[in-house]
């Protein structure tokens, strides 16, 4: 059975995006990962959230931009948004309702991942109890604002399990599951 991973990369000061949604930070910390080099083939479809799908590319400006993974990665794409295009896209399905969207991103991946990818999506997974791990690579730099890794309004108590802790030059790894 598939499970949900909510993986991103992160300042140490919490945010996944600097203001207005800016990725270029990220470019500098990318680099060598044995973490991520093991993921990506455990990966069979990606839940992408609308902002993030249609958001900035740290990989802007090279052959490698608009790609998974900056072209690590490819395979069925679901987007979780509310005004899907009217022109379709190849592999990348958009879907309105968060069951729907997890249903169709669960049947796509079979016995992988679904990679969810976006703030807003993961704390919808987190709401409605479909979340299931968080992997987090926390960069060494401090944005001082932007789209944080988890925000709740009114706050609240997700309890998780570390599973796995590794480092590299350009970031430590964070794996956790979520406790229900």
């Amino acid at each position: 059975m598939s499970r949900l991973l909510y993986s991103c990369t992160m300042s140490l000061d919490g945010f996944i995006a600097g203001p207005g949604g800016d990725m270029s930070w990220l470019t500098s910390h990318l680099g060598p990962n044995p973490t991520v080099d093991r993921l990506i083939p455990r990966i069979g479809a990606l839940l992408v959230g609308n902002r993030t799908f249609g958001g900035d590319d740290p990989h802007r400006g090279t052959e490698r931009e608009g790609k998974a993974f900056g072209g690590g990665w490819e395979g069925p794409q679901f987007v979780l948004t509310n005004r899907p295009p009217e022109r379709p896209i190849p592999g990348v399905t958009f879907v309105t309702d968060l069951r729907q969207v997890v249903d169709g991103a669960k049947a796509a991946a079979g016995e992988k991942y679904v990679n969810v990818l976006g703030a807003r999506t993961a704390r919808g997974c987190v709401e409605a109890g479909l979340l299931d791990e968080i992997l987090v690579f926390v960069a060494p730099v401090l944005l001082g604002d932007g789209v944080r890794l988890f925000e709740h309004p009114g706050g609240t108590n997700v309890r998780l399990e570390r599973m796995d802790v590794a480092q590299t030059p350009q970031a430590t790894s964070l794996w956790f599951r979520v406790v229900r």
